[in-house]
């Protein structure tokens, strides 16, 4: 029996992880694997989030506190906004489904970069909305042609900053332009989940000054550079009218009473977010100055993660080196078909990187 679904989900893409170690290693029948495909912190996570797990732990036969009123006020502290300016997701990547489905009626358009995060058409896509793609301009978000594309139906707009997977970034002056000319009445989505390893104080921080215009939505996520990709916990910082409206239509429990506990413990542990951003820097300035001996080119990054370009088949490359143990993403399904995407890692594992990257060329 074939049943009849929404011609919007027909046309859904589903969203690929990166392939977990575990099983890479059982079906290569090797150990040590490294993974440097989803942009995650090498360091794991702060020894507080240890102990607060541990602490938290006998606590799990009850429901968690539903607003996590004690994350949202360090939260508020950390930014200088007010809790009731926050909301928290299972990910930020439920808040990016949150915002769909609160503010696009069905034929609502959404504009887009493309490539981008697969979530963002998948969430419009779900909520009955129209994504509209505006390709890139030299691997960096297009600015004048998002405005181009928006119109009288455009309801939101995405901007990811840094942008994921070329790394790019926009300036406060390239945001601060584009948002004066976009109409008072469209959301604009900010998704900053790589913000903390941004170097250059031109780069546009949205929290640098909060709240300064109702329209934007500002993205975070503890899954990066603090290291709790595993518990699933993103936040969004807003105007209090749009918070409202996404904390009345969100699952009450969608952030797990453990997850709240680790953000909670690693917001507070200065020394290692850090310590965490150092060495991303440090591997950062690894990898480019290896990719220049070895003479391959790659975009400049304001990330933990390089775009390089193999000058040939991206698939290819990164199917032998799975074969070797090391894990990165091809950026083939994106368009970039000689590319590869890879994070920085510990230092042995960008030297292992490098060593099965200069055996497979």
């Amino acid at each position: 029996m074939k049943f009849k679904i929404s011609s919007q989900i027909e046309t859904i893409k589903p969203y690929e992880a990166g392939k977990p170690l575990r099983e890479l290693e059982r079906e290569h029948g090797i150990s040590n694997a490294v993974k440097l495909a989803s942009n995650e912190n090498p360091l794991g996570f702060s020894p507080r989030v240890t102990r607060a797990v541990q602490e938290n732990l006998s606590a799990m036969n009850r429901y968690p506190e539903p607003s996590a009123p004690s994350l949202c006020k360090s939260l508020s502290d950390k930014y200088g906004v007010k809790p009731e300016n926050i909301v928290l997701g299972n990910g930020s990547d439920d808040i990016i489904a949150l915002l769909a489905h609160a503010f696009l009626n069905p034929g609502d358009e959404a504009v887009m970069p493309l490539p981008s995060f697969l979530m963002y058409e998948i969430s419009v896509k779900t909520a009955k909305g129209c994504p509209v793609m505006v390709p890139l301009n030299d691997f960096s978000t297009n600015l004048d042609g998002i405005l181009e594309k928006t119109g009288p139906r455009t309801r939101m707009v995405f901007i990811t900053n840094p942008f994921n997977p070329t790394g790019g970034t926009l300036t406060r002056e390239e945001f601060e332009d584009f948002a004066a000319k976009l109409a008072r009445d469209v959301i604009i989505v900010v998704d900053e989940a790589y913000i903390e390893f941004v170097r250059d104080g031109a780069v546009y921080n949205s929290l640098d000054r909060p709240l300064d215009d109702p329209r934007i939505v500002t993205l975070r996520t503890f899954s990066k550079a603090y290291g709790l990709a595993g518990f699933r916990i993103g936040y969004g910082i807003m105007d209090p009218e749009v918070a409202e409206i996404l904390n009345r239509i969100r699952q009450p429990f969608n952030v797990n009473g453990l997850a709240q506990a680790a953000a909670e413990a690693a917001l507070g542990d200065d020394d290692f977010l850090k310590k965490s951003i150092e060495l991303t820097h440090q591997g950062i300035d690894y990898l480019c100055d290896e990719f220049r001996e070895i003479g391959l080119e790659f975009l400049p990054t304001q990330s933990n993660f390089l775009m390089v370009n193999l000058k040939t088949d991206a698939t290819q490359v990164f199917n032998k080196m799975l074969k070797l143990g090391v894990i990165v993403r091809s950026m083939k399904s994106y368009g970039f078909d000689t590319f590869i995407r890879v994070n920085t890692g510990t230092p042995g594992e960008n030297q292992a990187f490098i060593k099965a990257l200069k055996s497979v060329l």
